[in-house]
C-alpha cells in the first residue's frame, strides 16, 4: 500500500509528532509510506523519521530558505476550509488553504491519514476519490468546543474511519457523533523499546515529564512530594518540559523548602536515559488523551504512580499490579501512592518489571500491525465497492443495450 499521512508540522516537538513518526517508520518496512508537514520551519526534524519514510512539507517558513512563503499575500488572508472552530486556525492561511487542496487533488495513495481535526476536514472536503480517507484524533471528543464538534459532524461523514487513542474516547464518538458508515476504531500511540537497559529500581527518584501545562497540575506533585519528603527526604523528584506553568512551579518550590528535593529539569530528547535513572514515574494530569509518559516510562521498567483521569491511564496501567491509580487532584492520595513503592523495595522491583512486559503490547510493530489491519479492510472494501458500482454500471449498460435492441426489432418488424 501507498500511506500518506498529513501532519501539521512534522519538524517541531509533541507527542503526535513522535508517534507519527513511529507509525510511519514501522509501516514503512513492508509500505510506501511517506508524510507531508503543512509547515516546515526549522532544516531538520528534532525526530527522525525511519530510513524508508519520505518527508516533505508544503509551507516553507524558514526565512533564509530561497522557498520562504511567510511573506505571500495569501499568507495573511484568512482560512476558509481549515475550520475556525480548530484551535490552530490561526496559523492557517488562504496559502494553506489551496497548498493542501492542491496536494489532496493530485494525491495517489491507497490511505490518506489527517492527524488533527482541521486537517481531518480538509482530507473529507478536498481528498480526490479512490483512496481511503482516515482522520486520527489525537486529543478526546470532550475537549472540544461544541462549535467545533459541529463542524466534525457536519465533515467527517465523508471520512472512512476516525480512529481515537483509547476505547473511551472511540466509544463517545459512537454514541455522541452521528457518522453513519464511518468505522470509528481505537488504536494506541506506540512507543519504541528504549535503546537503554530498564530500570533497576535502586535510584532514590521519582521521575516527571510534560509540558509544564495546568492539565499537567505538577502543583498538585509538589505539594504531594512534599508529604514524601516528610517521611523519606532520601529520595527526589525531577520533573522534565518547559511550558508556561515553570514560573509559576519554580516559586512554589521554593516557597515550601524544597529546592534541594524537587528539581525542573527542562526538555529533555531522548527521555529514555533520564526514565531509568528513576525508579518511579509520576503522572497528576487532570485529563490525558492518552498518556505517552506513562507507556516511555513503563517501557523503561518503571511503575507509574498516575490520576486516574480521562482517558488514558485506566487502559494502559493494571492497577496494583504495573503500577498504581489514585484520585485526580488528591495530594495525599498521590503521596500515599509515591510511598506505598518508595517503603517496599520487593513491590517497586515486582511493579517495575511486570510495566515492562505489558507495556510491550504498545511497541510500533503491534500498533503499527492493528493499522495495517483496519487499512487493509478499507481499502478491500472500497475495491469491493468499485467493483459492484462498475459491475451494476455495466449490468445496467447491458439492460438499456438490450431494451434499445428490443425496441429497435420492434419497430422493424412494425415497418415491415
Amino acid at each position: 500500500m501507498h500511506i500518506s499521512f498529513l501532519i501539521h508540522n512534522a519538524y517541531g516537538i509533541g507527542g503526535t509528532i513522535r508517534t507519527t513518526f513511529n507509525l510511519a517508520s514501522t509501516l514503512a518496512e513492508q509500505h510506501d509510506v511517506e508524510i507531508v508537514s503543512v509547515f516546515r520551519h526549522r532544516d531538520e526534524p528534532v525526530f527522525a523519521p525511519g530510513g524508508k519514510v519520505r518527508l516533505r512539507h508544503l509551507v516553507d517558513l524558514r526565512k533564509d530558505s530561497p522557498g520562504y512563503e511567510g511573506d505571500h499575500p495569501d499568507y495573511g488572508r484568512p482560512a476558509a476550509v481549515f475550520p475556525s472552530t480548530e484551535g490552530r486556525y490561526k496559523q492557517y492561511s488562504a496559502l494553506t488553504d489551496r497548498k493542501i487542496a492542491e496536494h489532496l487533488r493530485g494525491l495517489d495513495c491507497d490511505v490518506v491519514v489527517g492527524t488533527r481535526p482541521g486537517l481531518n476536514v480538509h482530507i473529507a472536503q478536498q481528498a480526490r476519490r479512490g483512496p481511503v480517507r482516515v482522520g486520527q484524533e489525537h486529543l478526546t471528543l470532550s475537549t472540544h468546543t461544541p462549535e467545533l464538534k459541529l463542524t466534525l459532524r457536519t465533515h467527517y461523514p465523508r471520512l472512512d474511519a476516525v480512529t481515537t487513542v483509547t476505547e473511551a474516547d472511540a466509544e463517545t464518538y459512537r454514541r455522541l457523533m452521528r457518522l453513519p458508515g464511518v468505522r470509528v476504531e481505537a488504536v494506541p500511540n506506540s512507543v519504541p523499546q528504549p535503546r537503554v537497559e530498564p530500570a533497576d529500581s535502586t535510584g532514590k527518584w521519582v521521575v516527571a515529564a510534560g509540558r509544564l501545562a495546568p492539565a499537567k497540575r505538577y502543583d498538585v506533585l509538589i505539594r504531594a512530594f512534599e508529604k514524601v519528603v516528610a517521611e523519606r527526604p532520601d529520595w527526589r523528584l525531577r520533573i522534565y518540559g518547559a511550558g508556561a506553568e515553570r514560573a509559576k512551579l519554580r516559586k512554589l518550590i521554593d516557597d515550601r523548602g524544597l529546592y534541594n528535593h524537587i528539581y525542573l529539569m527542562g526538555p529533555a530528547n531522548p527521555l529514555d536515559p533520564e526514565w531509568v535513572k528513576g525508579s518511579i514515574g509520576a503522572v497528576t494530569s487532570s485529563l490525558e488523551s492518552f498518556g505517552m509518559t506513562i507507556v516511555e516510562a513503563m517501557r523503561c521498567g518503571l511503575p507509574v504512580v498516575s490520576t486516574d483521569c480521562p482517558h488514558g491511564p485506566g487502559e494502559i496501567i493494571n492497577d496494583g499490579v504495573d503500577g498504581l491509580l489514585v484520585p485526580v487532584g488528591k495530594a495525599d492520595r498521590i503521596a500515599a501512592g509515591l510511598l506505598r513503592l518508595i517503603n517496599d523495595d520487593e513491590l517497586r522491583r515486582s511493579m517495575g518489571q511486570e510495566a515492562l512486559k505489558s507495556s510491550a503490547r504498545f511497541d510500533p510493530a503491534h500498533v503499527a500491525g492493528r493499522y495495517e489491519a483496519l487499512f487493509t479492510d478499507l481499502v478491500t472494501r472500497g475495491a469491493l465497492r468499485g467493483s459492484l458500482h462498475r459491475t451494476r454500471g455495466a449490468l445496467l449498460s447491458s439492460a438499456f443495450r438490450t431494451k434499445d435492441a428490443s425496441r429497435s426489432a420492434l419497430r422493424r418488424v412494425r415497418a415491415a
